[in-house]
C-alpha cells in the first residue's frame, strides 16, 4: 500500500470514529430514548460536545476532497515526496483540528484547518501539474 493510501485509511478510520465522543455525551445529557429519538426540545450538549460535532462535519466535507484527490493521484500513479508529505501532514492536520476544534482554540484551529487545505492543494498540482 502506498503511503498515500495508507494516510487515506487512517483520516477515514479518524473520521469515521470522531462521532463516539459527542454521542456518549449525548446519551449522557439527554438519555439514551431522546438520544435516539427526535425530542421536541433536545438539552444542549456539553460545549466541548457541540464542537467536536461541527469538527466532525467538517471533517466528512473535507475527506470527500481528500480521498477524490488521493484516488485520482493513486489512479494515475502520480506518487512522490511532495504527494506522500502532503497525505501525511493532511491527517496530522485534521487530527489537530479536531482536538483544538474541540477544546475551543480558535486560532490553531483555522491554522489545522488551511494546512490541511494546502495539503489538497499539493494533491491537486501534483495531478494537474
Amino acid at each position: 500500500m502506498s503511503v498515500e493510501l495508507k494516510y487515506l485509511a487512517w483520516t477515514a478510520l479518524l473520521t469515521g470514529l470522531i462521532w463516539i465522543p459527542y454521542i456518549l455525551n449525548m446519551i449522557m445529557v439527554r438519555g439514551l430514548v431522546d438520544a435516539v429519538g427526535y425530542p421536541e426540545n433536545p438539552k444542549p450538549l456539553a460545549p466541548w460536545a457541540t464542537r467536536m460535532k461541527a469538527a466532525h462535519y467538517n471533517a466528512v466535507e473535507n475527506l470527500v476532497v481528500f480521498a477524490a484527490l488521493v484516488l485520482i493521484a493513486d489512479a494515475m500513479n502520480v506518487r512522490n515526496e511532495a504527494t506522500a508529505a502532503a497525505c501525511a501532514t493532511y491527517f496530522w492536520a485534521r487530527l489537530v483540528h479536531v482536538l483544538v476544534y474541540t477544546f475551543g482554540i480558535p486560532w490553531l484551529r483555522t491554522l489545522a484547518f488551511a494546512v490541511g487545505f494546502v495539503c489538497q492543494l499539493v494533491l491537486a498540482w501534483q495531478i494537474l501539474a
